[in-house]
C-alpha cells in the first residue's frame, strides 16, 4: 500500500516539475488528481495480477496475502481516476493514448489467452512502462497546457524517457530468470551480460547528453546539475542492482530516482 502511495506522489512531482521547468501555462488542476488516482489504480491492478510465483522478494509475499486489499485499492483508486477524467473530457483522446500505454504493459498478466500472447513481444515490457511514464509526466501536461512542444520540451522527455528506461533495465535485470520461465521475451533477456550493460550505460550516456542540451534552452546550471544527480546515481547504483534483491533498494530508491530531480528543482 505505501509504495503505491508513493509511486504515485512520485507521478504527480514529476508532472509538476514539468510544468515548472517548461512554464506551461494553464495546466488543469484535475490532471494532477488524476495522475494520483490512475497511478494508484494501475499500480494495485499489476501487483494484483502478479503470481506468487513470480518472485521469492518480501513485496512479492506481502501482495499475496494482500490480494483483496490491492483490489479495493484498485477498485477504490479506478472510481477516483474516473471521477478527475471527467473533468477532463476534452482531452479524453490524449489520456486514452497513456491508459493504452498502460494495458498494454499490465495485460500479459490478465488470464485471458489471446492477450497472454503480448508477453512474447521483445522488448514489450520495459518499453510500454517507459512510454507510459515518459508520456503522462511530460507530454500530457505540455499537451493540455496547448504550450507548443519545444525543443526544451523534447530534450526533458528525452531525459526522462532514457533515465527510466535505464532504471527498468535494472529491474528487467534483477526479474530475468521469471521472465524466461513465464516467456516474457524483454531486451534484458535477448541481450547477453555484455550487451545488457552497452544498453544501460548507452541509455545513460543519451540521458545526460538530452541533459546537458538544456543548457541550449536556457536552464540554469543548477537545474541541469540537478537533473544530472538521478541519472549518475543510477550508474552508480547498477552494479548493486544487478546483485541485490532489496525491496527497499527496487521500490524506493531507484522508484524514488525519478523523481529526485523533481523534488530537489522544486525548492530551487
Amino acid at each position: 500500500m505505501f509504495s503505491s502511495l508513493f509511486i504515485s506522489g512520485c507521478a504527480v512531482v514529476m508532472v509538476y516539475q514539468t510544468n515548472q521547468l517548461l512554464g506551461l501555462a494553464e495546466v488543469p488542476d484535475d490532471l494532477y488528481a488524476f495522475v494520483f488516482w490512475a497511478t494508484m489504480a494501475s499500480y494495485n491492478f499489476h501487483w494484483y495480477l502478479t503470481p506468487t510465483a513470480y518472485s521469492s522478494s518480501e513485496r512479492i509475499g506481502w501482495s499475496h496475502r494482500h490480494k483483496r486489499l490491492e483490489l479495493t485499492l484498485f477498485l477504490f483508486s479506478g472510481l477516483g481516476a474516473a471521477y478527475f477524467l471527467f473533468f477532463l473530457h476534452k482531452y479524453a483522446g490524449w489520456i486514452g493514448l497513456g491508459i493504452l500505454l498502460t494495458f498494454l504493459y499490465t495485460a500479459p498478466k490478465i488470464p485471458f489467452k489471446p492477450l497472454a500472447a503480448l508477453s512474447r513481444i521483445a522488448v514489450g515490457k520495459t518499453i510500454f512502462l517507459t512510454a507510459v511514464w515518459t508520456y503522462i509526466t511530460t507530454v500530457l501536461p505540455v499537451v493540455m497546457s496547448g504550450s507548443p512542444f519545444t525543443w526544451a520540451a523534447l530534450l526533458l522527455t528525452l531525459h526522462r524517457l532514457f533515465l527510466i528506461y535505464a532504471i527498468c533495465i535494472i529491474f528487467d535485470y534483477r526479474d530475468r530468470d521469471q521472465d524466461k520461465q513465464s516467456g516474457i521475451r524483454s531486451l534484458v533477456v535477448y541481450l547477453d551480460e555484455e550487451g545488457n550493460d552497452r544498453l544501460f550505460y548507452g541509455c545513460c550516456a543519451a540521458a545526460l547528453i538530452s541533459t546537458l542540451l538544456l543548457l541550449t534552452c536556457g536552464f540554469s546550471v543548477t537545474i541541469v546539475l540537478a537533473l544530472f544527480v538521478p541519472i549518475l546515481t543510477t550508474m552508480l547504483l547498477y552494479p548493486e542492482g544487478k546483485r541485490s534483491k532489496s525491496d527497499y533498494l527496487f521500490y524506493f530508491v531507484l522508484d524514488g530516482l525519478m523523481a529526485f530531480s523533481a523534488v530537489f528543482t522544486t525548492f530551487l
